[in-house]
């Protein structure tokens, strides 16, 4: 098996029929496609039944409980057989012969993985974002492309249905995702195989129309999940400062870690007010476990309007632990 598409299912029995369309549009004898249905309170269950029983290389695998995207997602990579493994979420689609293209980028580029840009899709709007990554069509270290801090780079692009990886990443653990956050999962996914894996190389291939700001999408959440981008950033914080060259990558996560916190921060009036105090007592202790220099260092040096922000909450928490 050549590629193995792995696209977990939740709660999406309308949008199944645009994917699975547009996977027919992508066929090769060896190419399989991997759905795990995890667990939905709708129809998606016997929507996919339905839709792949004429979908060459279709296999349905089942959660009998809902256990969220990253138990899905290994579930899937667990049953994958491709040499060459790429995710899809559920409501997105693909374009005609992207498929070949990833496989065909990669295998004349030889690297480990391959990062894409792609198309967000808001409402009837189509708007191309690139990856952070400018060197394109050649093949770099990864580690070359988490610093420097203050602007962004290809972890801070972490889609994991934006690109394609070659099994020996899976081989050596660099694939799972952590099931114990509901959110942000691939942050700390893509943070990990930017330090740990050996080649890889970012393309101008365009093939992915990502559902972006979805009412019912997972960046909406109003409960304990919306939180999960705190422990997602803490495991990247903890596992940069035991890395040899934390004095070089700290300085990114830190800043990493400060941009969601004053990204999220600034927009909790979406949120309940219990969930706004929450928010800002465990980002100020997040920001309070981080090695201070470093932390004093990037505030000084980045956004103004942020460092503001951030030093007010740490001096007067209760000042920002609540808008009505």
């Amino acid at each position: 098996m050549k590629l193995s598409v792995i696209i977990p299912c939740y709660n999406v029995a309308g949008r199944l029929p645009t994917l699975v369309r547009s996977l027919h549009g992508n066929l090769r004898g060896d190419f399989e496609f991997v759905f795990v249905e995890d667990g939905s309170t709708d129809r998606t269950a016997a929507v996919l039944d339905k839709l792949t029983v004429d979908l060459p290389g279709a296999r349905v695998l089942r959660h009998e409980a809902n256990r969220g995207l990253s138990a899905a997602r290994n579930t899937g990579l667990a049953r994958a057989g491709g040499t060459y493994l790429a995710w899809l979420d559920a409501d997105d689609w693909i374009g005609p012969g992207y498929l070949d293209q990833l496989v065909r980028v990669i295998e004349r580029l030889g690297c480990e993985f391959v990062r894409t840009d792609h198309v967000r899709v808001t409402g009837r709007r189509r708007t191309v974002v690139r990856s952070p990554e400018t060197r394109r069509n050649l093949v770099i270290p990864p580690r070359s492309a988490i610093a420097p801090p203050f602007r962004s780079t290809s972890v801070d692009y972490p889609m994991a249905w934006a690109g394609v990886h070659h099994r020996k990443l899976a081989e050596r653990g660099l694939l799972t995702f952590d099931e114990n956050l509901r959110t942000c999962a691939d942050r700390h996914w893509v943070w990990r195989l930017h330090r740990a894996a050996e080649s890889f190389a970012t393309v101008g291939l365009l093939g992915v129309f990502h559902r972006h700001g979805e009412p019912d999408s997972l960046s909406q959440l109003d409960d304990d999940r919306h939180l999960h981008f705190l422990d997602a950033m803490a495991l990247v914080l903890a596992e940069t400062r035991a890395d040899p060259e934390a004095d070089l990558l700290l300085p990114k996560a830190v800043d990493a870690t400060c941009a969601l916190i004053n990204f999220h921060v600034t927009k909790r009036a979406q949120l309940s007010l219990d969930l706004q105090q929450r928010l800002v007592e465990r980002s100020i202790e997040t920001l309070d476990a981080m090695p201070q220099d470093v932390l004093e260092h990037v505030l000084s040096q980045g956004s103004p309007r942020r460092r503001s922000l951030l030093t007010r909450m740490r001096r007067n928490p209760a000042a920002l632990a609540t808008v009505a």
